[in-house]
């Protein structure tokens, strides 16, 4: 495959996956603003996921004051912020245009309405009305385009790439979901043992795993109250949970593989490595390290990883 093409279909996937993701972190920290807690408390929680998607300089230099209301606009339909929703949805139907012919009919006309309907969306206040609904359908949006690639694509390379910028942007943005969390509660890493405070906070952690389709999958595997750390072992460790970083570097180590090249090996590699500690880590080890730093760490991995992905296969990211 050229890789021009390889290239415009692992970024469709890609920024379709960061749009819906987007829409999980605006929804839980939504969703956590309206319940009973402090202004500085929730004003904590709006700076700490601005400032794990990299954007608390740009957002600053252009509202100034913080307010809910600023950040999920900033968010959701600025385009002039590269990772807004309404920029992620546009940049996956260029994408999706420039290699039409790759695609099945299905996949293009979900992605291109998508488009169109999120627009209309906007201009008749549906984001003002009902944020949670709004990021509902964004998510719902973003399931329907990877249902029909799957039900309608040839398991080919163009299939593998897209597969590939989807899990590679899911393991990405679920460590940004759960390290903003953490962040933002200003829990101590080590402090497990606190029954009185896992009680209070949970309201807000049963809003970080609806986040991520989380909440039932935790009810039927630990039966019990949630707690911060079971959470995390959940979205890092478990295999079996499919938005979790174990999962997805799964599936990015198996379709690497796949479509390996002369040039592969070390990425090959790195992708290898980063599943192994992740299958082999205890979430005990983790918590001593610090979650923070943990997750620090392999956001800078995957950013690694990908920066190889671009090199080996697709059009280079330009210095």
């Amino acid at each position: 495959m050229l890789s021009r093409t390889a290239d415009h279909l692992f970024w469709m996937a890609r920024y379709t996956e960061r749009a819906e993701n987007t829409a999980r972190m605006l929804d839980v920290n939504y969703q956590t603003s309206l319940m009973p807690q402090s202004a500085e408390v929730a004003e904590q929680g709006w700076w700490a996921m601005l400032d794990i998607s990299e954007l608390t300089h740009v957002y600053d230099q252009k509202y100034g004051l913080l307010h809910r209301d600023d950040v999920i606009d900033f968010m959701v339909r600025d385009m002039t912020n590269p990772s807004s929703i309404m920029s992620c949805l546009r940049a996956a139907r260029e994408n999706a245009r420039a290699v039409r012919g790759s695609l099945t009919t299905e996949v293009w006309e979900t992605i291109n309405t998508t488009w169109l309907d999120v627009q209309r969306m906007i201009a008749d206040g549906e984001l003002r009305q009902d944020p949670s609904r709004f990021f509902e359908w964004v998510k719902f949006r973003s399931h329907l385009a990877r249902g029909v690639q799957f039900g309608t694509m040839l398991k080919d390379d163009a299939f593998h790439f897209m597969r590939l910028g989807t899990f590679l942007e899911r393991a990405d943005n679920t460590a940004r979901i759960l390290d903003v969390k953490f962040q933002a509660s200003g829990r101590d890493d080590n402090d497990t043992d606190d029954p009185n405070r896992e009680q209070n906070d949970f309201y807000h952690w049963a809003a970080v795993l609806r986040s991520v389709s989380g909440f039932e999958v935790y009810r039927k595997i630990y039966r019990t109250v949630i707690t911060p750390q079971r959470v995390a072992e959940l979205l890092i460790l478990r295999p079996d949970m499919p938005r979790s970083l174990v999962a997805s570097m799964e599936e990015v180590v198996a379709i690497l593989a796949l479509v390996a090249n002369q040039q592969s090996a070390e990425t090959g590699r790195q992708a290898g490595k980063l599943h192994a500690d992740l299958k082999y880590a205890r979430i005990d080890d983790i918590f001593g390290v610090g979650l923070h730093a943990y997750l620090t760490s392999f956001l800078e991995r995957i950013s690694d990883l990908g920066n190889g992905i671009s090199r080996d296969f697709l059009v280079p990211l330009a210095a």
